[in-house]
């Protein structure tokens, strides 16, 4: 059964931080690259940070400035998204996302969560 539930979204004051944490079934989870991504009103989604299965290779996206840390804990299927200094520009909906392929990447993920809001006020 393929499965991603995100959670750990909310309302943060700017310069605040927050962690997302996305619970996959094993199937979904094991041997995949997984990624998150976000997407703001009237906006396209938007790449944010991509780990391999290993955790040994790791992509940001530019705008997260050494702000964001990615990470996975192989052994409970679950990702996380460490999220300091936040900017009310990062207010979006954050989804998390596998791969059906060990590498991390910046697109093609086959399988998708249903997102957490995060927004962060001025």
């Amino acid at each position: 059964q393929v499965q991603l539930v995100e959670s750990g979204g909310g309302l943060v004051q700017a310069g605040g931080s927050l962690r997302l944490s996305c619970a996959a079934s094993e199937r979904t989870f094991r041997n995949n690259a997984m990624g998150w991504f976000r997407q703001a009103p009237g906006k396209e989604r938007e790449f944010v940070a991509a780990i391999s299965w290993s955790g040994s290779n790791i992509d940001y996206a530019d705008f997260v400035k050494g702000r964001f840390t990615i990470s996975r804990d192989n052994a409970n299927n679950t990702l996380y998204l460490q999220m300091n200094s936040l900017e009310p520009e990062d207010t979006a909906v954050y989804s998390c996302a596998a791969r059906a392929s060990q590498f991390a990447r910046r697109s093609s993920y086959a399988y998708w969560g249903q997102g957490t809001q995060v927004t962060v006020s001025s």
